[in-house]
């Protein structure tokens, strides 16, 4: 479109998509973006319905009913994991952009579906991993792969952040392997909420600015208390194509909640996030402390505005399905590292609260993950009493899915 502006059309408007309307509703009042479609076959959930038929907008179903009657430069996905692949390969064969939430899909093969339609409409698709669209993390990587700390040997994130039964209770996909219909979708902390903790430590590693380096080997302990298919507990461990170990550890069901912190130990330096404040730090072994800003502000407003001007420019997203495919396949393994989750013993876990906002914690799991943070380690490994060991499981291998 002239002047830059471009037509955009958003495909869920409840839950986390309540955030893209805010923000494509004020781009469209400022007169930078056309927002010409709200795309959802349940639009109750959207936080400004009334404001939007107010203005115009039309509302849609599904993505196939919209496709068959209009067109959008851009199409925004915030959908659920397992409707990804099929929605952003339509909206690309019918003509537009993708900007689809993390994760790029349920299983490795996705990835793959999905940069072939991107490749064969010569469209953009970006995944919104928002830590990828921060200068801070763009400045860390810049300097990581110039080998300004030399290589690296271990990294390693926690993050606790307990849920309650509204979180469960909010979709019908919501902490399940599968849906009704038998569709892969993997929900998880790994696979949601603190996916973007783990993609990240994939991604600094890569070898160019929009690609991740790739897990070799997953293993996984999965654990529950919750009343839920698959998994809120996980303490992973892989390999990377470039040598480096990777420990990731994030729990739903710890008593307290505690934001993410981060460890990346190279060679010559070692990066923290979480120990100053909210800022990603070098210190290298020799020479000063390099501060690379906060995380906070890989917001979704300039996570968009990266993404329109690459669709502008032509130039390739930072964050498109190389980049964070690596979380995908890593995911993937992980689950079959362990099948069958282990829950927790029952003597251990408290529900406390009413109604939607009873919440299930288990007793001091928090000291025992953080021991496991330290000691760069998983449960099994410091034999704690209810730790179970998965097994070993080959990631599926890079150039299997990508290109190069």
């Amino acid at each position: 479109m002239s002047d830059g502006i471009k037509s955009v059309a958003l495909v869920g408007i409840g839950g986390y998509g309540n955030s893209y309307i805010k923000e494509l509703l004020d781009r469209a009042t400022a007169g930078t973006v056309k927002f010409v479609a709200a795309i959802d076959p349940s639009p109750q959930g959207c936080e400004r319905l009334s404001e939007i038929r107010d203005r115009g907008i039309p509302l849609f179903d599904s993505l196939q009913d919209f496709s068959r009657r209009e067109k959008a430069d851009l199409v925004i996905l915030a959908t659920p994991i397992h409707l990804h692949c099929e929605q952003a390969c339509l909206a690309m064969d019918t003509g537009s952009h993708v900007l689809s939430e993390k994760p790029v899909g349920s299983h490795p093969d996705q990835i793959r579906l999905m940069i072939e339609a991107r490749d064969r409409n010569r469209r953009q698709l970006a995944i919104g991993y928002q830590w990828s669209f921060s200068p801070a993390i763009q400045k860390l990587k810049q300097d990581i792969m110039a080998g300004r700390f030399g290589k690296p040997k271990c990294l390693r994130t926690r993050v606790y952040w307990p849920r309650d039964e509204k979180y469960y209770r909010r979709c019908p996909w919501a902490g399940r392997k599968r849906d009704a219909d038998g569709h892969l979708i993997l929900d998880s902390p790994a696979n949601n909420a603190c996916a973007h903790q783990l993609h990240n430590m994939f991604y600094v590693l890569g070898s160019a600015i929009n690609r991740s380096d790739w897990p070799t080997s997953v293993t996984a302990e999965l654990y529950r208390a919750n009343a839920i298919g698959n998994y809120d507990t996980v303490a992973l461990r892989c390999r990377t194509g470039h040598g480096a170990s990777i420990l990731f550890i994030a729990s739903h069901a710890t008593e307290q909640e505690r934001d993410p912190v981060f460890r990346y130990e190279f060679e010559n330096a070692t990066v923290h996030y979480g120990q100053f404040d909210d800022c990603i730090v070098a210190e290298p072994r020799n020479g000063a402390r390099i501060n690379y800003g906060s995380s906070s502000v890989a917001n979704l407003s300039r996570k968009l505005s990266d993404v329109l001007n690459s669709i502008q420019t032509a130039e390739p997203v930072v964050c498109g399905p190389e980049a964070a495919g690596a979380q995908t396949a890593c995911i993937y393994a992980a689950q079959q590292s362990m099948p069958d989750i282990i829950d927790f013993p029952r003597d251990l876990v408290v529900v406390e609260g009413a109604s939607d906002e009873r919440r299930t914690y288990v007793k001091n799991l928090d000291k025992a993950l953080d021991k496991c943070y330290e000691q760069f380690s998983l449960p099994s490994e410091l034999a704690i009493p209810w730790s179970a060991p998965g097994t070993e499981i080959a990631a599926v291998p890079e150039n299997a899915i990508l290109k190069r």
